[in-house]
């Protein structure tokens, strides 16, 4: 959907916003979720009576059913309305569609293992008034509320994190700065010593984020204070989203096109790898750098990585370390050529070497053509040309 700054046109993307909300709200905010487990539950026993019923055929009902079975609900309930039981309905439907389950757990509103607090709402719910936002009657501050300014605001909900803070997640459109990148392309491999590494020789160590708090958390866990466990939990996965924040907008900015390898964390995780699997976030980055090369203007491309760590980056001779004996082996030369290579450098080199041509990396055969370069790669070329004519 295109958005016009300064009288032109430009386009845009849906983006969504993460803001912290402030925590005079917080005691309005648990009322209200406790409401809104209220209706998920009515949703979810009514559902079932009427997927299994005692006499007539059954019936999955949808959306449109619940909202006729929930008119005038919100006469009952004191923080929450109409259109906010409507979100949950439908939200209900869509997710035991996709579950295929004739019942949903149902959501805790007290004692230990309650639920996580949510309060969906429409677009026209909530209104930006000043530095605080209206929803329901409720004069709600979040920071960061400069970024509200000049948006328009769609659907969202207020979410609940595991400590008890709250936050508002809205999706804003956001205009896209079409900017060329200084060069064309990069391989990215992901690993765990290296977090990842690229073709170009840079790398993002592994920070060990989780493991550096693992005694500090087994202890908070032993002796009762789970708030301070939580707190623990949560510092951790923040270094970790900063370091792969500040990784992923270098790469972006530095690179017209991406290439990352496919390796699955799902498969890993059940291995004994698995802490350092999870604590490396290879899947947060992937998101990360596929949503900001969407603002941006990049591509992002992921490509089978299957022998890359083996393949010379040179000659392509399968001559690199194989089996989980020579997974020690960061360094190793080319027995067929002769060349040293790093062990996650040549991978990247390989993943990038395997975008560009038409068939997949192998070792063993003849080095296909080098696919021409992109058309972004040609108007990046256009646009460095036509700005050191005018310089």
């Amino acid at each position: 959907m295109p958005c016009e700054e300064s009288g032109t046109v430009a386009p845009s993307v849906v983006r969504t916003l993460r803001l912290k909300v402030k925590s005079e709200a917080y005691p309005w905010l648990n009322a209200a979720a406790t409401e809104v487990n209220a209706v998920w539950n009515y949703d979810n026993e009514i559902s079932a009576r009427a997927a299994r019923p005692f006499v007539g055929p059954p019936k999955w009902l949808s959306a449109y059913d619940l909202d006729k079975l929930t008119a005038g609900a919100a006469e009952h309930f004191e923080h929450i309305g109409s259109a906010t039981i409507q979100r949950v309905n439908a939200e209900f439907a869509t997710r035991r569609r996709q579950f295929k389950k004739r019942k949903l757990r149902w959501r805790i509103s007290r004692g230990p293992r309650r639920s996580l607090g949510w309060v969906p709402w429409k677009a026209e719910q909530l209104k930006v008034r000043g530095k605080c936002l209206r929803f329901c009657g409720k004069s709600i501050r979040v920071f960061e509320h400069e970024l509200l300014e000049g948006k328009t605001l769609k659907s969202g909900c207020f979410a609940q994190d595991a400590v008890g803070d709250w936050w508002l997640c809205v999706a804003v459109e956001w205009c896209i700065e079409m900017t060329y990148a200084p060069n064309e392309a990069v391989g990215l491999d992901l690993g765990l010593r290296e977090t990842a590494a690229t073709s170009d020789g840079d790398k993002l160590e592994a920070g060990r984020f989780y493991r550096l708090m693992e005694q500090k958390i087994a202890q908070a866990q032993r002796r009762g204070h789970k708030r301070q466990a939580k707190r623990l939990h949560r510092r951790a996965a923040r270094r970790r989203k900063d370091a792969l924040h500040k990784f992923s907008r270098k790469i972006v900015d530095a690179y017209q096109n991406i290439v990352v390898g496919d390796v699955s964390s799902r498969k890993l995780v059940k291995t004994p790898m698995a802490k350092s699997v999870l604590d490396s976030g290879w899947g947060i980055l992937r998101a990360q750098l596929q949503y900001k090369s969407q603002q941006a203007g990049r591509g992002v491309f992921i490509v089978n990585e299957s022998y890359t760590t083996r393949a010379c980056s040179s000659c392509h001779a399968l001559t690199g370390p194989a089996g989980l004996d020579m997974l020690a082996v960061s360094t190793w030369i080319c027995s067929a050529c002769g060349d040293m290579h790093d062990r996650n450098v040549n991978a990247a080199k390989n993943i990038l070497y395997a975008w560009r041509c038409s068939t997949s990396v192998c070792g063993n055969e003849s080095s296909p053509s080098v696919a021409p370069p992109s058309q972004a790669s040609r108007l990046r070329e256009a646009g460095i040309s036509a700005w050191t004519a005018a310089a």
